[in-house]
């Protein structure tokens, strides 16, 4: 009789077990679920634009700062100097460009002048040409009556006179063109010049243009000298202090987006096939082991590094040896972004946690179901 009980007893024992190792399969299969958490956030790293020693810190070590506050200052006095410069060198040269433009304007007034000369002297040379033919044409006529006796010497002289000079005045006439033409020309050519010399005008000059743009970048960098914060966030390992260098384009100061953080949790391959974006999640941070916190699947990893195959010595590949009958599952990357997180939780970078998938309920309404307490 006892030998039954003890049976019976033991069997029943033996079902328990495998029921409650059926139970806890089903929910591991149902919840999986990792201790291989962490949290993350995005760091943002502050780089000077600019190079100069480090004039006023006024935040501090672990400071939370708001998009805009000021985060360090580095020594404006060079750039401010540059700054005048440029200005100086503006103004410079909005003269020699005013002065350039009023000498283009004065050489355009020179070619009109001489474009009417011009044509005054070819008027004269039309109305010498007209004078010469009359006074020629009197000439003959006062020769034929000489030779008929009609004329008398005198009037016959007069007229000669008269002819010669007219042929004179034209003479010069044409001459006044030529000088008029060649005088043109020269006005022409230093016209030519002064628009070169002036280049395009009003504000599209290059020469202004220039000059704008070295003033513009002067003033850049002078407002590089301080460097304020881009976003919401924490500073943390802060190791600037009043006196050190700034190098430009190397990161000296680290904020961590206040806004960004979330979980990166690796996943057993043999899992993530029942993955879907929208999973919700239970995150259980190691700092805050009684305050699970909800979220949802944002990403699933489409690959990792493999160390099988890596160059190692000599250029060869890099082979680990491994037991046939053992075969270890790869970790997958799975990015839960946290949805709530209570009052009372300050996540912090880097801290560990442990995170339980819901499959099933990317498109489910309401609250995250309840999840068994040992898995929390």
């Amino acid at each position: 009789m006892r030998t039954i009980v003890k049976i019976v007893a033991t069997g029943v024992i033996v079902l328990a077990a495998l029921a409650m190792i059926a139970y806890k399969y089903n929910d591991y299969m149902k919840y999986p679920w990792t201790r291989d958490g962490l949290v993350r956030a995005q760091v943002v790293q502050i780089v000077p634009r600019v190079s100069g020693a480090i004039v006023r810190v006024p935040i501090s070590n672990n400071q939370l700062v708001k998009k805009g506050d000021l985060l360090f200052e580095i020594d404006p006095s060079t750039f401010q100097a540059t700054v005048n410069l440029a200005r100086a060198q503006l103004d410079n040269m909005r003269d020699i460009v005013k002065s350039l433009t009023e000498q283009a304007e004065g050489m355009k007034s020179k070619v009109n002048e001489s474009e009417a000369a011009l044509s005054q002297a070819k008027s004269a040379v039309e109305a010498a040409a007209a004078q010469a033919e009359n006074a020629r044409i009197s000439f003959q006529r006062s020769k034929e009556l000489l030779a008929q006796g009609i004329n008398t010497q005198r009037d016959y002289d007069d007229k000669q006179t008269a002819y010669q000079t007219a042929v004179a005045q034209l003479s010069e006439a044409r001459a006044r063109v030529s000088q008029m033409t060649a005088a043109l020309a020269q006005a022409k050519d230093d016209l030519a010049r002064s628009i070169a010399d002036l280049g395009t005008p009003g504000a599209d000059n290059p020469r202004l243009r220039r000059a704008s743009a070295d003033l513009e970048i002067a003033q850049l960098n002078l407002d590089f000298t301080k460097v304020w914060a881009p976003t919401n966030g924490y500073i943390t390992n802060l190791q600037l202090r009043v006196g050190d260098s700034a190098v430009a384009n190397q990161p000296i100061v680290a904020v961590i987006d206040s806004n960004s953080f979330y979980i990166e949790a690796f996943f057993r391959e043999t899992f993530i096939g029942n993955f879907q974006n929208g999973d919700r999640a239970v995150v259980t941070l190691m700092s805050y082991p009684d305050m699970p916190v909800e979220g949802k699947i944002e990403s699933i990893g489409w690959g990792i590094a493999q160390q099988n195959g890596s160059t190692g010595f000599q250029l060869l590949p890099a082979v680990k040896p491994t037991f046939e009958w053992i075969r270890l599952a790869q970790r997958i990357p799975v990015i839960v972004r946290i949805e709530k997180v209570p009052d009372s939780v300050k996540l912090r970078a880097g801290t560990t946690a442990s995170v339980v998938v819901m499959t099933g309920t990317s498109t489910a309404a309401g609250p995250v179901p309840p999840v068994p307490r040992p898995l929390q």
